[in-house]
C-alpha cells in the first residue's frame, strides 16, 4: 500500500445525529470534525504553550511568537533537555481544562450513549522540523493505554497544520483488525506497526485551528513528518471513555510521571486558580484495570515463548 494520504471525511454535518456518527465511525474508524472548536480558544492555548518554549530559548530571536519558528537542532521528546519545558506545560491549568469543554465531550457522549469520563492524563506534543527519524510511527493506542477498546483520543492541532507541518494520519478501517503485535520503533511510544500489507488507505488533511480528530484506541494512526524547515508543530491528545468502561491504571497518572518524580498531581495543581478539576476522578466509581507490558516485551524480544 502506498504512503499516499487521502482526505479525511468531515462529519461536522452529522454532529447532531448520534446514529449517523456511529455509522461513520464503524465505517472509517474515526470522526473528523472540521472547525468544532472556537479558533480563538485554540490559538490562546497555542500562545500559552509557545510562551513556555520561548522562555526556555527554543524559539528564534525576533520571530513572531505564534509563528513557532526555531533555529536550533531538534529537541527529542523525553530527553533531559525536553523535560523542563514539558513539566511547565503539564502544570498549566488551561492545558488540562481545555479537555473538559462541552464541545469535545458532547460528540463522544453521542457515540457512547452514556456520560463521558475525561482521562486525567493529558498529553502535549511538540514536533520539531528536521527530525523525520523520530516521527511517531504507525501504532494503536490500546497497547499503551489498555482499558476499554472504546477509549477515544481527541487529537487537536494547536494552530493551522498544513501537510508541510505533518499532522496526523489515520489508516481508515484499521479499527476492525483487532490488536496487532507491534515492533520496536523510533518515535514517541517506542512501538510501531508494519502496515504495508494491510491494503487500507491513509486519511489526513490540511488541518486548521479548531479541527478535532476522534478515533478509538484500536485505530492505527501515525504522525506525518514535519517538513517545514523551521517551525514547531503543536498538538494535544486528550482521551475519553464512557463512565461504565474499564480504564487502564496508567491513564490516571500524569504523562511522563515514570521519568520525572516531580510530575505528581500535587505539584501540577499547586498554582491553579480553581479547585473543581483537582482529583476529579476520585469521586467516580471507576473500573480501573492494571496494565500488561506483554506487547512491549514481545516487541523487544524479551518474550522467549
Amino acid at each position: 500500500m502506498s504512503d499516499e494520504v487521502g482526505e479525511l471525511r468531515n462529519s461536522q454535518d452529522a454532529l447532531s445525529d448520534a446514529e449517523e456518527l456511529r455509522r461513520r465511525l464503524r465505517r472509517d474508524g474515526y470522526i473528523f470534525l472540521r472547525g468544532l472548536l472556537a479558533r480563538e480558544d485554540v490559538v490562546e492555548l497555542r500562545r500559552a504553550l509557545l510562551e513556555v518554549c520561548q522562555r526556555h530559548g527554543w524559539l528564534s530571536a525576533g520571530s513572531q511568537l505564534l509563528d513557532a519558528r526555531v533555529s536550533r537542532p531538534p529537541t527529542q521528546e523525553g530527553s533531559a533537555e525536553f523535560m523542563p519545558v514539558y513539566v511547565e506545560i503539564q502544570k498549566m491549568e488551561a492545558f488540562h481544562r481545555f479537555a473538559h469543554q462541552a464541545a469535545l465531550i458532547d460528540p463522544i457522549a453521542r457515540l457512547l450513549d452514556e456520560p463521558v469520563f475525561v482521562h486525567p492524563m493529558k498529553i502535549a506534543r511538540i514536533s520539531f522540523p528536521n527530525n523525520v527519524q523520530q516521527t511517531t510511527p504507525s501504532h494503536q493506542d490500546y497497547v499503551h493505554i489498555q482499558g476499554s477498546f472504546e477509549t477515544y483520543t481527541s487529537w487537536i492541532p494547536l494552530g493551522d497544520v498544513p501537510r508541510s507541518l505533518g499532522g496526523l494520519a489515520i489508516l481508515a478501517g484499521s479499527h476492525k483488525l483487532g490488536i496487532l503485535q507491534p515492533r520496536a520503533a523510533y518515535g514517541a511510544g517506542g512501538l510501531g506497526l508494519d502496515v504495508d500489507s494491510l491494503g487500507l488507505p491513509w486519511h489526513g488533511t490540511d488541518y486548521r485551528a479548531g479541527d478535532v480528530l476522534l478515533f478509538p484506541s484500536t485505530a492505527i494512526h501515525k504522525a506525518l513528518p514535519n517538513l517545514s524547515q523551521d517551525r514547531l508543530r503543536l498538538s494535544v491528545d486528550y482521551r475519553y471513555t464512557g463512565v461504565t468502561h474499564a480504564v487502564g491504571e496508567g491513564s490516571l497518572k500524569p504523562h511522563y510521571h515514570w521519568q520525572v518524580p516531580e510530575l505528581t498531581y500535587e505539584n501540577i495543581y499547586r498554582d491553579w486558580k480553581s479547585e473543581d478539576l483537582k482529583f476529579y476522578w476520585k469521586k467516580l466509581p471507576l473500573h480501573v484495570v492494571p496494565l500488561t507490558d506483554a506487547w512491549a516485551k514481545m516487541a523487544r524480544g524479551d518474550d522467549k515463548r
